[in-house]
C-alpha cells in the first residue's frame, strides 16, 4: 500500500462523478482541495461525515476549499445519498478501487475480530498547489469540517 505523506504532491487522477461526468485533480488548480475517502453510502457513520461536511458547507467554501468525497460505491447509490441528504459537494464513483491504490488508502481492516480488505476512512487536505498540507486519519465523523478547517489555519 502506498503512504502519502505530509509534504507530498498530491496524485493526479481522473474519476467520475455522481453524473459520470470526469473529475480531474488539476481542474481545481489554484484552489484548495480536500479529498475524504468513506466506505460507504448511506452508514452511519459516512452519513453523519457528509451531513457534518454539508453543515458547514458556507464555512468551507469561504475559505476557497473544494470538497470531494470517494467511495466504491457506484454513480447512482452517489446519485442518491447526495439526493437523500443534500449534498452540496461532488462524490467520485471509485468503482475499480483506482483512487484507493493512488491515495492508500485500501487495505487490510480488522472488525470484530475478523480480518478483511477495505477502505481506510482518511482525508487528504491540499493547498493551492495541490501538495498535502494534513492527513486526517480516522477522522471525527461528527467533527469533520472542524478539522479540515483547522489545517487551513486561517
Amino acid at each position: 500500500m502506498k503512504h502519502l505523506k505530509i509534504g507530498d504532491q498530491a496524485p493526479e487522477f481522473t474519476s467520475k462523478d455522481q453524473n459520470g461526468s470526469d473529475v480531474h485533480l488539476s481542474d481545481y488548480k489554484g484552489k484548495r482541495v480536500v479529498v475524504y475517502f468513506y466506505p460507504k453510502d448511506n452508514t452511519p457513520g459516512c452519513t453523519a461525515q457528509a451531513c457534518n461536511l454539508r453543515d458547514n458547507y458556507d464555512a468551507i467554501i469561504e475559505k476557497g476549499i473544494v470538497i470531494l468525497g470517494v467511495s466504491m460505491d457506484d454513480e447512482k447509490k452517489h446519485q442518491n445519498f447526495i439526493s437523500k441528504f443534500d449534498l452540496p459537494f461532488p462524490l467520485i464513483a471509485d468503482t475499480e478501487k483506482e483512487l484507493l491504490h493512488l491515495f492508500g488508502v485500501w487495505g487490510e481492516k480488522k472488525f470484530m475480530g475478523k480480518i478483511y480488505d477495505g477502505i481506510h476512512r482518511t482525508t487528504f487536505v491540499m493547498d493551492e498547489d495541490h501538495t498535502i498540507i494534513g492527513i486526517i486519519e480516522k477522522p471525527k465523523t461528527k467533527d469533520h469540517a472542524r478539522e479540515i478547517l483547522e489545517i487551513y489555519g486561517d
